[in-house]
This record gives structure tokens, sequence and C-alpha cells, in this order.
């Protein structure tokens, strides 16, 4: 048999690296999920590529048997941009945190959504700074109390969905690292996107911001707290389906999913999605799944119009001009 030929199974992209993270950390969940779905999409591991950045979320690329970066602090997003311009067939995913992405890495982070390279940005919120051992980080609650705010944070929190969605991005997501299913779900849509998908994932940090999420994300409570969001589907939750997100004119209720205005989702719809971003536990049930997506063009098929993709082309940029030799 080719090397085409072989079905890879999940243990296949697990590198021979030992995992080590704090035992319990979400990141388990997220690893395992992500090494499912790549075997059952049989994606080539040759032509994978995981780019992170600083803190505990950036030691992903070491244990996936695919190729990978270990960069600077809020830089992943940079440099994944640089690798998918040079080398556009690759598939190119970005592993943050919420520190790293949204604090020192914001404004890369911002101009990547924008642009809409075909690459794959997976943040990790666990809203904490883990790996520097538990100070408060850019998505922490007003009032949280850590090492770095002992009397509670006064900041005013990011949200890091209307953040991408400020930021133009093409696809938004967001989804649980305990709930498997809805987690690969989100992760083989953003795959077969065309741009840059961004997915917020809640992410358990058990030793320094332990159960942030337990309220809606247990799997005991989750169907009562959490809503499912599917493309032209009605926005039902509840253990029994029976509870439903409603809209007259533009303003958001809970009522029954027997209402006569049970709103139902359109995502590719930007006042829908900026709507639903504002909607939070406890309030209302947290909204998971694909919240945006449009298909525009990508990054690099505008360099390639504009005849700047080649490695000739930026070679000879380089040597234009005024040039001389030491």
């Amino acid at each position: 048999m080719t090397t085409d030929e072989i079905e890879l199974s999940k243990q296949d992209y697990a590198s021979d690296q030992e995992v080590r993270w704090c035992p319990g950390c979400g990141d388990y969940a997220i690893l395992a999920a992500m090494q499912k779905v790549f075997a059952e999409l049989q994606i080539k591991r040759e032509n994978t590529v995981f780019v992170s950045g600083i803190g505990c979320a950036g030691r992903f690329p070491y244990y996936m048997n695919t190729y990978g970066f270990h960069t600077i602090h809020g830089r992943a997003p940079a440099v994944a941009t640089g690798l998918k311009l040079t080398r556009p067939e690759l598939s190119v995913w970005v592993i943050t945190g919420d520190g790293d992405a949204l604090s020192i890495g914001a404004n890369h982070l911002m101009h990547t959504l924008r642009r809409n390279l075909d690459i794959n940005i997976l943040l990790f919120n666990n809203r904490i700074y883990g790996l520097t051992k538990g100070q408060y980080s850019p998505t922490s609650e007003l009032g949280k109390k850590t090492y770095s705010t002992p009397t509670g944070s006064i900041d005013q929190p990011i949200d890091p969905v209307q953040f991408a969605l400020g930021c133009q991005a093409s696809f938004v997501a967001r989804a649980i690292d305990v709930d498997a299913a809805g987690l690969q779900s989100v992760l083989k849509a953003a795959y077969a996107h065309k741009g840059t998908s961004f997915i917020e994932i809640f992410q358990n940090c058990n030793i320094y911001n332990d159960g942030a999420f337990e309220k809606f994300a247990a799997k005991a409570v989750r169907p009562d707290n959490t809503v499912s969001v599917v493309d032209q589907k009605p926005l039902v939750f509840g253990t029994n389906q029976d509870r439903a997100l409603v809209m007259r004119d533009l303003t958001i209720s809970i009522d029954s999913a027997a209402s006569d205005a049970v709103w139902c989702y359109d995502a590719t719809s930007k006042t829908h999605a900026h709507l639903l971003s504002q909607l939070n536990y406890p309030n209302f049930p947290q909204p998971i799944g694909v919240l945006y997506q449009e298909t525009r063009p990508t990054y690099e098929q505008l360099s390639k119009v504009n005849g700047t993709a080649s490695m000739a082309t930026y070679a000879a940029l380089l040597k234009q001009g005024q040039v001389w030799e030491i």
C-alpha cells in the first residue's frame, strides 16, 4: 500500500512526547478531540502545521504528530501568516490562549482575522494566566480576585467572540472543552471553511481557575444552560427542548419553544451574530456552535491576483533599488 492508502487512526496523530499539562486540565480534552477529528477526516500529517504562542496552550504542537512551531508571546498569528503566504497548500492551525491572544497578541490577532487567511485559530479561554501562576487575564470577569488583583479586578473583560466579529472574522464559533461532540463538530466546520476560522474554547484550568464554566458547561446542567447554535434552526434548549430564545423587534428574551416568535438563527447574518454574542450565562443560556460564517476571498487569493505570491517575486523586491555587498 502507498502512504496515501494507509488509513490513519487517532493514535497516529499523537506524537511520542510526554503530555505535560496538569492532571485534569481541559487541554487534554481539546487534544483528544483534535486527534479524533484528524483521524475521521484523514488529514495529511505532512501537510499540517500547528503554530502556538506562549502559555499552557503553547505546548500543543509538541503533542500532535505533524509539523509545528512554538513561537513567542502573542506572535503566533504573525508567524502563521508568513507560513501560509509562502506555503499556501499547508493546513495551518494557530493555538493560543486568552492571555497570549488578547493581551500582547491582540494586534496580531486583529489583523489576521480581518485579512482572512485560510487558517484556523483556536483560542483556549480559561479566563486566567495559568502558566505564570494565576494572574487575571483579559477575559477574567469583573471583581476576579487573583494574585495580581487581590481586591478584585476592575478591568472590563474582553469577549473573544465579540472581538472576532468586530475584527471582521469570516468564521466565528464557540465550544466547550468537555463537550466532545460539540467541539468536534465545530473543528470539522472550521477545517472546511475557506478563510480564517476563529474558535473560542471554554477550557477549565483546574489549578488556578477551577470550575469557571461549570455552571453551564458541566454535563448535568449543559442542556438547560447552553443553547446549540445551528444555521437556519430555531434556538431551542432545555432537557426537553421546551424553551427557546425569542426575538421581538430585535429584543431577545426566553420563552416557550411553542412561541410564535422563536428565533430561527441565520449564521450568515452579522446582525444575528452580534445580538447572540451579547447573550451570556446566567441571564441567558450560553450560545455554543458556529455563530457566524461568510464566504469572501482569502488573503492568499488576493495576493496571487496582485502578483505577490511567488518567492521569486519576494527575492526581486528585496534586491531592487540601492543594494550593496559586504
